[in-house]
């Protein structure tokens, strides 16, 4: 394979953007195993007591992911977040795929659009789509300021679910917690959906681990037709649903192709289901070469935003009230698409695929 190293005169702010997203990336795949590791060397080291004394703070603040967690503002108003917007992508040519000589005119950064206005004295639940590889669209608009969502939607804020597995790892998990990120579970977003007087907007991946085994360029198959949780989730509190296409999510990462029915997605399927976690076996670009290595492709993200679908509060829905908003939501998620993707580079004869 012929490898194309990036030119030797880059300008600082390039380099800048591919160093905030590597540390972005090593933080989403391996900054948790290393808490762990470090943990447990600690308690073998004089350093031992740094270990005792988190642990005990770790007994004491057990509770605190499925409350709402811990957010630092500042932390989330970074410059170094800047630079990981301005990574998707700068304002130049760049390679579609990782093979050479193929270059596209690209828009100049991430960007998060509002169709609409959303009440801050009203809780919402924010479906986002479709989950691609490392979420880094729902990262970037959600857990940092970078795109400027409170500046969008004022008085609104928003919080991130995640797999409730990375809490249960030592210091990774308050970093996380900084971030606005909680556990996806019942408990966490309902703790935030109960809150009287509004303003609080659940940020759930709906497709989840199992959606990012479909994440390949050019592909918009959206795992929705039996997700549910969600949709009686905002009936249970009364808090309006609102869809939210990312385009460009799936651009980010190539993967090993892994159809439904050959041996990989088998062995994956059973990895997932067994873990909770999915295991996609994905490439893209390095650092000094734009060929092969797991740092996503300097491809446009833009996160639409969409109108909010009124939910009453129904404490105890029917089977058929749920369907048939489950049906509403479908059908505005599918709108929002159509009504925006020839903005973004999809071909007018491309629809989404629900499964």
């Amino acid at each position: 394979m012929n490898i194309q190293f990036a030119p030797t005169d880059l300008p600082l702010s390039r380099r800048l953007q591919t160093a905030s997203v590597l540390q972005w990336v090593f933080s989403f795949l391996g900054l948790a195993p290393s808490c762990i590791v470090l943990f447990f060397v600690l308690m073998f080291t004089r350093f031992w007591l740094v270990s005792v004394l988190y642990a005990c703070w770790w007994f004491i603040d057990w509770e605190t992911p499925s409350k709402g967690g811990n957010r630092v503002h500042f932390l989330s108003n970074l410059r170094v977040w800047d630079y990981m917007r301005d990574y998707f992508p700068v304002k130049s040519a760049v390679p579609t795929c990782f093979k050479m000589a193929t270059f596209v005119p690209v828009p100049k950064n991430a960007k998060l659009v509002k169709t609409v206005d959303l009440d801050p004295r009203q809780n919402y639940i924010l479906g986002f789509h479709p989950h691609g590889i490392l979420v880094a669209g729902a990262f970037t608009n959600f857990c940092t300021y970078a795109t400027g969502f409170r500046k969008l939607f004022p008085g609104l804020d928003s919080f991130l679910l995640m797999l409730p597995l990375w809490f249960r790892a030592p210091f990774f998990r308050d970093y996380i917690m900084m971030a606005g990120l909680i556990p996806s579970d019942k408990e966490s977003a309902s703790y935030l959906l109960r809150r009287q007087g509004g303003g609080n907007a659940v940020v759930i991946a709906v497709g989840g681990a199992p959606e990012a085994l479909d994440a390949r360029p050019g592909a918009f198959t959206i795992l929705l037709a039996n997700k549910k949780g969600f949709i009686k989730l905002a009936m249970e509190h009364g808090a309006h649903l609102v869809p939210v296409f990312s385009f460009g999510e799936n651009e980010l990462f190539d993967q090993v192709e892994n159809s439904r029915g050959t041996w990989i997605r088998l062995i994956q399927d059973k990895l997932q289901s067994f873990m909770g976690i999915s295991l996609p076996l994905f490439h893209a670009r390095g650092i000094f070469q734009y060929s092969y290595g797991i740092m996503p492709y300097r491809k446009p993200i833009n996160t639409v935003v969409g109108r909010p679908i009124r939910v009453e509060k129904n404490e105890k829905p029917t089977v058929e009230e749920l369907d048939a908003l489950h049906q509403l939501y479908t059908e505005e998620l599918s709108q929002l698409f159509e009504e925006h993707k020839g903005k973004y580079g999809v071909p007018e004869d491309q629809h989404l695929s629900f499964v």
